[in-house]
């Protein structure tokens, strides 16, 4: 495992984290859609009070470490490397106590199957060897959203639920496969979700615990984790290449290892 300084190095390098490639204008395109109530950008949660434009902005900047100066609003954006190794030390502590206890339900999934599927792969067979059941709801169930091309439907890899069209993996930030994955759980929540985007969202929103990761312009993740709704947001780019998250996914995998064994 890398030190905590190499694996800043890392971040940085990578632009995992440090100065991302989402833009400043799409960031703060999105605070905006947000703050005026877009579900789009909601990923399935809603929310206990008000949230400005302002107050996003601020809470990114807090929780993300983007640049916090509103009059910035152009060119370069950031993910402080740091908020994103101590989101993932929190993250491997939430996981490490829930795997803890005697056969534990543990839910995964992702809307980044060309990105994220690399760090939840791993962590599903750390749990699976932990003894944890990997739930796998709803496989199978095929819903049509608007602007689909065609249905699509939930398929699971190795523990690890996806939207599939017709043979590929595809991008979301649909909550509605999370919603009917956790109806067919017959009102019987997760002991842990790991997931992203709206499959993180609606987890949150129906009171199962859950940790995630989410990029700098996906706020509606860390409203929910200041709401109290989701317990840890890990924030970060999360379309870089999948190899890039390995000296990540290895600490995250590593720590919850120890802690296991202490």
């Amino acid at each position: 495992m890398l030190s905590r300084d190499e694996l800043r190095e890392h971040l940085v390098q990578s632009r995992i984290a440090g100065d991302v490639a989402t833009s400043r204008e799409n960031n703060l395109d999105h605070y905006s859609s947000l703050a005026n109530g877009d579900p789009y950008y909601m990923l399935g949660l809603t929310f206990d009070q008000p949230w400005s434009y302002r107050d996003i902005l601020a809470l990114m900047a807090k929780s993300a470490g983007v640049v916090s100066d509103p009059s910035h609003r152009w060119g370069q954006d950031t993910i402080d490397p740091d908020l994103t190794i101590d989101a993932v030390d929190a993250m491997a502590e939430r996981v490490a106590a829930v795997l803890s206890r005697p056969g534990p339900s543990v839910l995964f999934a992702t809307g980044h199957p060309t990105g994220l599927l690399a760090i939840h792969l791993p962590l599903a067979r750390l749990c699976a060897e932990r003894g944890a059941r990997l739930l796998t709801p709803g496989e199978g169930w095929t819903y049509s959203g608007s602007g689909f091309a065609r249905p699509r439907q939930i398929r699971y890899l190795q523990g690890v639920a996806m939207l599939d069209d017709k043979g590929g993996f595809v991008h979301t930030h649909d909550a509605d496969p999370m919603r009917h994955m956790l109806s067919d759980l017959d009102g019987e929540l997760p002991d842990l979700v790991i997931a992203d985007h709206g499959w993180a969202g609606a987890a949150g929103e129906a009171g199962a615990p859950t940790v995630g990761f989410a990029d700098s312009n996906d706020p509606g993740l860390f409203v929910g984790e200041a709401e109290g709704k989701i317990d840890v947001v890990v924030p970060l780019d999360d379309n870089v290449l999948p190899r890039y998250y390995a000296p990540l996914t290895e600490r995250l995998v590593t720590l919850v290892s120890r802690a296991l064994r202490v």
